[in-house]
């Protein structure tokens, strides 16, 4: 017999409230009115009220939207991660920094523990561990362009 849980829907109040209970830090962004700077132990990322508000999409979006995808802090730089396949790098404008094994668990950590008070959806691939935001492989450099 299976049981259907029941998810509630929480308000972009409640996701704050949560963030904060969590020990985030939470400030005014940068991406413009409504904008949210959420950071904790070295990681941040930019969120704002949802716009997808539809009660009939199954299961509901998640009350927070992201504006900038959670990253480590680099200068005061929410950074991207890059994965040249032998090594993953912390790249934020033109400073870029080897990502150590430490910044990719606070990374790791930090999403999950965002998306869990926000009610995001959690995607099986991101919960075995940290997605890149770009993949730089050495051997594959180049090839877009000398497509046929």
């Amino acid at each position: 017999m299976f049981f259907k849980k029941k998810i509630e829907k929480r308000s972009f109040n409640d996701v704050l409230q949560t963030l904060g209970a969590l020990k985030f830090d939470v400030a005014a962004g940068s991406g413009g009115a409504g904008t949210y700077l959420v950071s904790k132990n070295g990681c941040a990322a930019e969120i704002k009220p949802s716009a997808a508000a539809d009660e009939k999409i199954v299961p509901a979006p998640a009350a927070a939207e992201i504006v900038t995808k959670a990253g480590v802090l680099l200068n005061g730089h929410i950074a991207t991660l890059v994965d040249k396949g032998y090594q993953k790098f912390l790249k934020a404008g033109k400073l870029e920094i080897v990502a150590t094994a430490d910044h990719l668990r606070a990374l790791h950590l930090f999403q999950q523990e965002l998306d869990e008070a926000a009610g995001a959806t959690m995607l099986y691939n991101e919960s075995l561990g940290t997605t890149s935001d770009s993949y730089q492989y050495d051997r594959v450099a180049g090839r877009e362009a000398h497509s046929h």
